[in-house]
């Protein structure tokens, strides 16, 4: 089980591969992955023009990434 130190430096690395793929979302727009999804992800649509579905896949192969880098 990940303790609390564990979740958060999975979403800083996950949040660091979000800024580095879409570079003009904010800190502030990225900090909306962790809690208020739907956001984020209009965020994206009104940033990118990239449909939810496409933004999900996306953000899985990034979790992906970042998970083997982890390992």
């Amino acid at each position: 089980m990940m303790n609390q130190e564990q979740v958060s430096g999975k979403f800083d690395q996950l949040a660091g591969k979000i800024k580095e793929k879409w570079g003009r979302l904010t800190n502030d727009d990225v900090a909306l992955y962790n809690g208020k999804q739907e956001q984020f992800y209009g965020r994206l649509k009104e940033t990118y023009g990239l449909a939810k579905e496409d933004a999900e896949k996306q953000i899985k192969d990034l979790e992906r990434s970042a998970n083997d880098r982890a390992a």
